[in-house]
């Protein structure tokens, strides 16, 4: 666990994240070496004492999380979302996993649409271990109090959320969790800490999966949570126990790829606007769900909590779902992929992927048409992902 709190702060993102450092490179590398190590040694007992017991700083076991690598690919994820402390994961369901074991014990209140990992993992575990899980639709959210009963709960979202780039209030639902003695936890993966910040927002938890925007290269499996000290150190015990922590080498990969998150999520939301705004026009698009579009139901309130709207969209084919099927077969600068957040632009068809196991009805009734195809728009010329989208669809 890395607590990035005592370093200057007034730096912009992009000067933080490319100066993050811990350990100054005795051969004059502006980068740390990979520590590939798994054990410490130490000169004598009582150093070893010193450590484990708490009066000296020091490694011990990487499991634990003490490995320079990880500390510093920690210290950077802390510094992207302004927390005072983050941890570093194998994966995102690792993150989030630990985080609801460790705080959601009480009980957890869904708002809103949610990744099918996260809520496979509160139907099928959470419940089967005993702890109430309760699922709200967006349209539900008034009914958040009422579900808040007691004290110590958790409340779990995620905005944009997937499929449909649902924009939730996160200060308006943060504000009705604290009355009621209950914590936020964020699922910030879509926007990415250059676009949102739920802590500045009133969240308590913010959560990534860092295989997506934070890697933004397709090659490598990693998840993050950024939160105060407090609320970190219980996640930190399960993550130990749990066996969930990263290799050092993925750690200093993804250090590598946050150095360039800033400009590559500038080009994504370039690239997912002209996208959205020529397939709003399009006459085969019966719908686009992209938050920096007027037309988007929560564009303004997009507006009022994120920086910039991200990569990601939806669109919906007319015809259904077999025209939608098509239209992904047919493109062929787009992937067809699950995932999202490289460089790359991939389609999917929430229908066949991601939502291929809730009925049709239960589909329809969160806002996932059958005609839906999710679109990761990512690095390469935006009027190609055009002219791609446009042939398939001819």
């Amino acid at each position: 666990m890395s607590n990035p709190a005592s370093k200057p702060d007034n730096h912009g993102t992009a000067t933080r994240i490319i100066h993050n450092r811990r350990h100054k490179d005795p051969f004059g590398s502006p980068y740390s070496p990979v520590y590939n190590t798994t054990t410490y040694r130490f000169k004598n007992t009582e150093a070893l004492l010193d450590v484990i017991e708490g009066r000296t700083e020091g490694n011990l076991y990487t499991r634990w999380g003490t490995n320079p690598s990880i500390q510093e690919l920690e210290q950077g994820l802390a510094g992207l979302e302004r927390a005072e402390a983050a941890l570093a994961f194998g994966s995102g369901m690792a993150a989030i996993s630990a985080t609801l074991l460790a705080h959601g014990r009480t009980g957890i209140v869904c708002v809103g649409d949610l990744y099918g990992g996260t809520q496979s993992f509160m139907t099928d575990h959470c419940q089967a271990l005993g702890i109430p899980v309760t699922f709200l639709y967006r349209e539900e959210q008034n009914q958040l109090a009422e579900q808040l009963n007691q004290s110590g709960k958790l409340v779990y979202l995620e905005s944009p959320a997937n499929p449909n780039m649902a924009i939730l209030d996160i200060g308006a639902i943060a504000e009705t969790a604290h009355r009621h003695g209950a914590l936020l936890a964020v699922d910030n993966t879509f926007a990415s800490p250059i676009n949102q910040n739920p802590l500045s927002l009133g969240a308590d938890l913010v959560l990534h999966s860092a295989t997506k925007y934070l890697c933004g290269h397709s090659d490598l499996t990693a998840g993050a949570l950024m939160a105060s000290a407090e609320f970190i150190q219980p996640v930190a015990n399960w993550r130990k126990n749990l066996g969930q922590l990263l290799s050092p080498e993925t750690a200093a990969l993804l250090s590598r790829s946050l150095r360039t998150l800033p400009v590559r999520i500038r080009q994504h939301n370039e690239n997912a606007m002209a996208v959205a705004k020529a397939m709003e026009k399009h006459p085969k698009i019966t719908k686009v769900h992209y938050p920096g579009l007027p037309s988007f139901e929560g564009h303004e309130l997009a507006k009022q909590q994120m920086h910039g709207f991200g990569g990601m969209l939806s669109i919906e084919v007319e015809g259904g779902q077999q025209a939608a099927a098509q239209v992904a077969d047919k493109l062929r600068v787009f992937l067809l992929a699950t995932s999202l957040g490289g460089v790359e632009s991939l389609v999917s068809q929430p229908s066949a992927t991601s939502h291929h196991g809730i009925s049709r009805e239960e589909r329809l009734k969160r806002g996932i048409g059958d005609g839906m195809l999710r679109l990761s728009v990512g690095l390469e010329d935006a009027q190609d992902l055009i002219t791609d989208l446009n042939q398939a669809l001819a």
